[in-house]
């Protein structure tokens, strides 16, 4: 699969608020930092750099379970991967 591992049976569907992009995540929560437009933080910060802050922009939209996770996972890859249409 594209988004998660062959055989995961629950996941998370988000949507950043910032970018648009909807993504599955095997991590779940209300919110969680986009990989697409989301930085990740630098701990490696100098005295005259401010602790920089995270900003968890993409939201929980629905949990999917079960055979859903595969269907859900090609249907968002293929607009990615340009994949074919038969198991439509």
């Amino acid at each position: 699969m594209y988004y998660v591992p062959d055989g995961t049976e629950i996941c998370g569907f988000y949507e950043c608020s910032e970018c648009g992009q909807r993504f599955l995540s095997l991590q779940m929560g209300p919110t969680m930092v986009c990989p697409y437009c989301g930085e990740t933080v630098d701990m490696e910060i100098g005295p005259d750099e401010e602790m920089p802050v995270v900003k968890e922009t993409a939201k929980l939209l629905e949990i999917v379970e079960g055979e859903n996770v595969e269907k859900m996972d090609v249907l968002l890859s293929l607009a990615v991967t340009g994949g074919n249409y038969e198991w439509i």
